[in-house]
């Protein structure tokens, strides 16, 4: 009698989890906040009734970097954080008329990133004035702390990409940007 009730036990425990986890995942899809989403408008316009930009595209442009089979990477900011990192972010772009795989390479070649599926953990940023290379940022688990999951971009298609490093010195004002596959880039630092 008493494995009966355990069974009943352990069979309520398991729907009470799945309501859980079921409730859980719903709630990362609605913001709990009541404020409404700030974007800023277009320069030159009012924000009644003329079209805006949002914050996931950057208006100002710092590098473009191209890259094989029509892949551009578009660099809109490097900006240094209070924290001590640096944060790049951007757009990559599909400017040809087919699909166009994320090469692999664009990883690295650092086997914790690697075993985490196909990201810009490859990107660094060399400092040439300090002699120092900065890798992008890992998380305890060994996943890098850039845009992951990247597969593949349809023609004419485009994607928002970050990338976190650690902070390069104050006195640091530009770095060299560099991703496998793509030709580097030099960065004014904010």
């Amino acid at each position: 009698m008493n494995v009966r009730y355990a069974r009943r036990g352990l069979t309520s425990l398991a729907a009470v989890s799945l309501a859980l986890l079921v409730v859980g995942c719903g709630a990362e899809e609605k913001p709990k906040s009541d404020k409404p989403a700030v974007t800023s408008a277009a320069p030159g316009k009012s924000q009644a009734g003329q079209p805006q930009q949002s914050s996931e595209e950057p208006a100002e442009e710092v590098a473009v970097l191209k890259g094989q089979k029509g892949l551009e990477l578009e660099i809109n900011s490097a900006e240094r954080d209070a924290g001590g990192f640096l944060t790049v972010k951007g757009r990559l772009r599909n400017t040809s008329e087919s699909v166009v795989a994320i090469p692999a390479r664009t990883s690295g070649d650092e086997t914790e990133v690697v075993k985490h599926g196909t990201s810009l953990g490859g990107a660094t940023l060399v400092d040439a004035l300090g002699k120092k290379r900065y890798y992008v940022l890992r998380d305890t688990d060994g996943r890098p702390l850039t845009t992951i999951g990247l597969d593949s971009l349809g023609p004419g298609k485009s994607t928002a990409v970050f990338m976190q490093f650690p902070a390069p010195p104050n006195s640091t004002t530009d770095v060299s940007f560099q991703l496998p596959t793509f030709e580097p880039a030099t960065l004014k630092l904010s």
